[in-house]
């Protein structure tokens, strides 16, 4: 699978990766860029911070890419060497390969992505699909994360089906249904223009993966003893983190839990709920 086999168009590639740039450029801490080489492909990693501050991972989402940290990264950047990664197979810069959620491939990526840093410890901060590869990785390697912060993650209850169908009768309506989904996943959130506009630009112009992220087991979230912050919005049509939260509570021993009011699935400018948690 090549990167334009991800979009519908070598125009529509090109579109979004412009605006991936001109994102970055909004970046709002100093920055290096990286390219890591992984037994799952290239992946591209945008860094910021002291370079021996403790590390921590930011998983952006699914048809995302690191931009969506561009608001957030100063105030992380401030305690942490932080390293934005953009996944595998998403609409980023990394490698176009989709390897099956139900393989360790995530977790074995993300291991040499780590590598590749040479990180050790880590702290993992993670949305949607982003937390789902912080958790499978969580699981994989629970002694080398530090702590984990889950933004409405997949993998733990079903999604609502209702989504589905409301998100495709939307994708029908061309631009319109498309921009009017879109504000539906950040509900009351202010949005600053240009990120509505790259989320916009990816949804019309992206090929999302087609399946369902596999559900954790029992077994597997007991593994998950470090301090872990779940973080959800009231207005999620995606999933629902009244659910998510009381079968995590059932199985993490040191779960913390922060809903926000009138937030919805595309929770952004979170970073002051994330550092009260990482902050001693």
């Amino acid at each position: 699978m090549t990167a334009s086999t991800l979009y519908k168009s070598l125009a529509g590639e090109q579109t979004v990766m412009a605006m991936y740039d001109a994102a970055l450029k909004n970046w709002t801490a100093p920055y290096t860029t990286h390219t890591v080489p992984t037994r799952h492909g290239d992946t591209f990693v945008v860094a910021s911070g002291d370079a021996h501050a403790p590390s921590l991972i930011l998983l952006h989402g699914a048809g995302s890419n690191a931009a969506v940290w561009a608001g957030d990264v100063r105030d992380y950047a401030a305690r942490y060497r932080v390293y934005a990664v953009d996944l595998i197979g998403e609409a980023g810069k990394s490698a176009p390969n989709r390897p099956t959620w139900e393989s360790p491939a995530f977790a074995e990526w993300l291991d040499d992505v780590l590598h590749g840093l040479g990180v050790q410890q880590v702290t993992l901060v993670g949305i949607s699909q982003g937390a789902w590869t912080a958790l499978k990785y969580a699981v994989y390697a629970p002694e080398r994360v530090d702590r984990l912060v889950l933004l409405t993650p997949g993998g733990i209850v079903p999604d609502r089906a209702s989504f589905l169908f409301t998100a495709l009768a939307l994708m029908m309506l061309g631009n319109w249904g498309i921009k009017r989904m879109v504000r539906a996943l950040f509900a009351d959130q202010t949005v600053p223009a240009g990120v509505m506009d790259i989320v916009a630009q990816i949804t019309s112009q992206f090929k999302p993966r087609i399946g369902v992220l596999p559900i954790f087991t029992d077994d597997e979230l007991r593994r998950l003893t470090m301090p872990t912050l779940l973080l959800g919005g009231t207005k999620d049509i995606l999933r629902d983190v009244d659910k998510i939260a009381a079968r995590l509570r059932g199985l993490l021993p040191q779960l913390t839990v922060t809903m926000v009011q009138g937030a919805g699935h595309a929770l952004i400018n979170t970073s002051g709920c994330v550092m009260e948690f990482l902050t001693p």
